[in-house]
């Protein structure tokens, strides 16, 4: 059983594939929040803004099978009957690659081989956005991560690495030797505490003292799309 918060389709917003068409698809949990305000200040991660709780979101419910999930993630791409037709595709349509990036809370508590491989029968390519602690299954095309805190890291490798900025507890330097294939610092996102723009500065200083890393701004929020 898949338990899925929420499901949308959307512009990525962030990191190395930025601006590219995707299918969102949000499980509910997480190994290091229970994400009620109550617990947060005794959390593994303490700076979640993400509403990861139940299955009461827009396309979000309960899934018995891969099968079904894959079909109703693949329902939300454009076009999703004549995915395996190419023929029957717009010009327009035929070009793009299904995109489905898989989200949290943690994915990686529910994300497995079988679901990625009934997305890759629909002809999506998979990406994750994991906190890296626990282990991944085969089969992920875009594997980013983004660690939080002191929490140790089970992946070390993949495509992103992409750490919210700044963590006392989690400085750039500590990951910039690991192996993967883009770097991104993203700015805590301090709005209420109107701190936004200092913490963009202080990002935006640390990548062009430290070149392997690029800054990321959350395109969603700045352009005011999902």
């Amino acid at each position: 059983m898949y338990h899925v918060k929420e499901a949308f389709y959307t512009l990525q917003g962030e990191g190395a594939q930025a601006g590219r068409a995707s299918v969102f698809c949000r499980f509910s949990g997480c190994n290091l929040w229970s994400g009620r305000e109550a617990d947060r200040a005794t959390a593994k991660c303490t700076f979640c803004d993400t509403d990861f709780i139940g299955t009461d979101g827009v396309n979000g419910g309960k899934f018995a099978s891969a099968d079904a999930l894959a079909a109703h993630i693949a329902a939300l791409w454009p076009n999703h009957g004549s995915a395996l037709q190419p023929n029957t595709i717009s010009q327009t349509t035929s070009q793009a690659t299904p995109y489905v990036v898989f989200t949290g809370g943690e994915p990686l508590l529910q994300l497995d081989a079988a679901l990625i491989a009934a997305l890759h029968r629909h002809g999506f390519e998979v990406a994750v956005e994991t906190n890296g602690t626990l282990a991944p299954p085969l089969g992920i095309d875009w594997l980013c991560v983004s660690p939080k805190g002191n929490n140790s890291l089970t992946i070390t490798q993949g495509d992103e690495l992409k750490l919210v900025f700044p963590q006392a507890d989690a400085p750039p330097e500590q990951f910039s030797s690991l192996d993967f294939s883009h770097f991104f610092l993203q700015p805590m996102d301090l709005a209420p505490l109107n701190l936004e723009k200092t913490t963009v500065a202080e990002a935006t200083a640390y990548c062009m003292a430290n070149p392997q890393w690029r800054l990321s701004l959350q395109m969603h929020k700045l352009a005011g799309f999902d």
